[in-house]
């Protein structure tokens, strides 16, 4: 499964764990027009790939990801384009976002440094962030003239960590360390500087010891119950979901295993 694009690399440290690197160093893995396509195409490979169980995301170097890549915006000369291109390329980048929440695996974000603007959505995209001492959250598109809405910010945010939280720093656009990360729920754990991928890996291993089905059926059903209506909607989908989980080949062969080791006893 190890693939090299231009701005990342995907590959496979371990059986069933898909690991992506951006892969931009020298610019703190700022988004680019090419990463954009090629994540798109990574997306669709994971869509595709049932090998993969988890993801783990990551940045090359210093940065997890420093949001748009303003130095090529400007050095292009397009910072006005029309409103359809704009707007096409908009969608595009949103649909990042939206595709981590889509592939069945659940995501696990390695923040080793700077997660900024559009590189703070893609950590607030995954379903578990790990954070090394020295990362930084910073919903940066309010300091450079834009709304803090962006890909996703202000959905994601506030369902982590309440809407005032959220709200403040939003408006702000100012940085949240590591250690407050933590302390407001943003992030699951804090880790030594360098230990963020072993960390996320650690996680990911033991999301493995689970059965394939149960770990994608836990992801969407979390996704979908979390805007559930009402409770009763949330029981109605995981009562067909359960149902159908009782089917599977794991299910059966973990209730053998528990009624052998019950006539051993």
């Amino acid at each position: 499964m190890s693939t090299t694009f231009e701005t990342m690399t995907l590959t496979e440290p371990e059986p069933g764990v898909a690991l992506l690197t951006l892969n931009r160093p020298d610019r703190l893995n700022a988004i680019s027009r090419t990463m954009i396509d090629e994540f798109h195409a990574v997306l669709d490979l994971l869509q595709e790939h049932p090998r993969a169980r988890v993801l783990v995301l990551t940045g090359a170097g210093r940065g997890f990801c420093a949001g748009t890549d303003l130095k090529q915006i400007a050095a292009s000369g397009d910072t006005r384009p029309g409103v359809e291109a704009g707007f096409d390329g908009q969608l595009k980048l949103s649909r990042i976002v939206s595709g981590l929440r889509r592939i069945p695996q659940p995501v696990i974000a390695a923040v080793n440094g700077v997660a900024a603007g559009g590189g703070l959505c893609f950590a607030l995209a995954a379903d578990v962030r790990v954070a090394a001492e020295r990362a930084r959250f910073i919903g940066s598109f309010i300091n450079i003239g834009l709304s803090a809405g962006e890909i996703g910010s202000t959905y994601l945010l506030p369902r982590l960590i309440g809407v005032s939280r959220a709200a403040e720093i939003l408006y702000t656009g100012r940085e949240v360390g590591a250690a407050e990360a933590d302390r407001i729920g943003l992030v699951s754990r804090v880790v030594p500087d360098g230990e963020a991928v072993g960390a996320a890996l650690e996680i990911a291993r033991t999301m493995l010891g689970k059965s394939a089905f149960g770990l994608r059926m836990t992801k969407e059903v979390l996704d979908l119950n979390v805007d559930a209506p009402s409770l009763e909607a949330a029981l109605q989908l995981e009562n067909r979901t359960q149902q159908l989980a009782v089917r599977t080949d794991a299910f059966v062969a973990s209730v053998e295993a528990f009624a052998l080791r019950r006539r051993e006893a």
